[in-house]
């Protein structure tokens, strides 16, 4: 139960698997950095893999690789097993939204001879960490005529950037100083700055707006009532970074949960002729509940298995997609809390995990006396057990936290729903939830070799 640090027993040859995975990963992670994004890139990664748009095949076979885009915000990709697929499906699932702000649907504020993007945060943030930090635009929008429109303006270095003005400490003594930590910057001030130069328009009553209207018309097409017909997201305009003089760690916003789907997507994509129909499922809405239809919590996972058997030529019945999806099995890939060397006295240090000692396995996730946790049963704990020793997985005690101090949720329970055999697990991070969270390389390592063995569970 007392796991080392991974890196003393790595050969130089695993040490050089690990940074060229660590490369890859960043570079998903810089071209990912919303759930669209993540879907587009993805696709085009499968589509390289053969794998094909599951819409446009008529029959399924077994060694058949094929994938299903959710309404271009979540995706679903498969391997068709040998065995008969009603014996149940090994998957993976992972989440690619993460903590964000999100513009409201009228968002441009001019005051004060600033024009300014009022947004909404999206999923458990602290507020203060976003004011004062340069920032980029991602989004989509459709213009009146129907054309879409998608840019990300702040990645590259000739692009602006934006930022959330915050008040400086000479005059924030009665205004801010006595808040507490939650209403430092409180949701209504998140508003970003978007532009500063008057249009000479002298019967123009909101000068900025009209300036910076012109602008987007300009460059975009996009006019002010086209907002309606948008989605628009902040993020922080950083690159993933290597951390630490030994390179040892990655430093980079979105790894909550794109640490799981990347090694996940890249552990199917070397899985061959699998005995067992594999399933990588790549969620959104994890961050705010998974509702909607693009979330865990809808009918997608029983829409695309139902589809899977029929195109494999089942006598289709709703029985049928009942006993498949309760004879599947599943880890519900999400990232836990690494022990953080400042704050260590929230963590009960026995069954919390630590950077580098492994892919943490939680029985359980959730907050006091278990609430909104899967609790994975001892039977499933020793199968996944069993595979991880037998292919050399590093694992450890997954824990989030002491009892009462807090707790967080995953996907599991909505897969459980089903009769899915489901275990949490995936990597630790440092500083989860801000613009910056930080991961160990040997655990990413650890993820996918630990994922990939799944795969293979007969």
């Amino acid at each position: 139960m007392n796991k080392k640090n991974l890196w003393t027993g790595y050969t130089d040859k695993e040490k050089k698997e690990i940074e060229q995975l660590g490369s890859e990963y960043k570079e998903f992670l810089n071209n990912g950095k919303t759930e669209r994004e993540v879907v587009e890139i993805t696709m085009e990664i499968l589509e390289k893999n053969g794998f094909k748009n599951i819409e446009k095949v008529k029959s399924l076979k077994a060694g058949d690789k094929i994938f299903f885009n959710n309404r271009n915000k979540n995706i679903l990709m498969s391997i068709i097993g040998k065995e008969d697929m009603k014996k149940g499906i090994n998957m993976v699932v992972s989440h690619v939204d993460s903590p964000r702000l999100d513009l409201k649907m009228n968002p441009l504020l001019e005051d004060e001879e600033f024009l300014m993007l009022n947004t909404h945060y999206y999923g458990g943030i602290k507020k203060y960490q976003w004011v004062a930090t340069p920032l980029a635009v991602h989004g989509v929008v459709f213009l009146k005529n129907g054309k879409k429109v998608s840019f990300a303006i702040g990645e590259r270095e000739e692009d602006p950037v934006f930022c959330i003005p915050d008040i400086l400490p000479h005059l924030s003594r009665n205004v801010q100083d006595d808040r507490k930590t939650r209403e430092v910057i409180k949701g209504e001030e998140l508003k970003v700055l978007f532009g500063s130069i008057p249009v000479k328009d002298k019967d123009a009553k909101e000068k900025i707006k009209a300036n910076i209207l012109e602008h987007l018309k300009k460059d975009y097409g996009i006019e002010e009532e086209d907002f309606f017909s948008a989605e628009i997201e902040i993020v922080p305009a950083l690159k993933a970074r290597d951390i630490g003089l030994d390179r040892g760690m990655i430093g980079a916003y979105g790894q909550d949960d794109r640490i799981c789907a990347y090694t996940s997507l890249k552990a199917l994509l070397d899985i061959k002729k699998p005995e067992k129909t594999v399933l990588c499922y790549f969620a959104d809405k994890e961050e705010v509940g998974s509702d909607g239809s693009t979330g865990l919590n809808s009918s997608l996972i029983e829409y695309f298995t139902g589809k899977l058997l029929k195109l494999t030529g089942k006598d289709y019945d709703d029985q049928l997609l009942r006993e498949t999806l309760w004879n599947s099995k599943a880890i519900s890939a999400d990232v836990t809390a690494g022990v953080d060397p400042i704050f260590k006295s929230v963590h009960d240090m026995n069954n919390s995990a630590k950077l580098s000692h492994g892919i943490p396995v939680a029985k359980y996730t959730g907050h006091g006396g278990k609430n909104g946790s899967n609790d994975a049963d001892a039977e499933y704990m020793y199968e996944i057990r069993e595979i991880f020793d037998k292919n050399k997985v590093a694992y450890q005690v997954g824990g989030f936290s002491k009892v009462d101090e807090g707790g967080g949720g995953t996907v599991a329970k909505f897969l459980a729903y089903f009769g899915i055999r489901t275990v949490d697990i995936g990597p630790a991070l440092l500083s989860m939830h801000s613009l910056f969270e930080v991961s160990s390389k040997a655990d990413i390592y650890e993820a996918y070799k630990a994922y990939k063995a799944f795969y293979s569970i007969k």
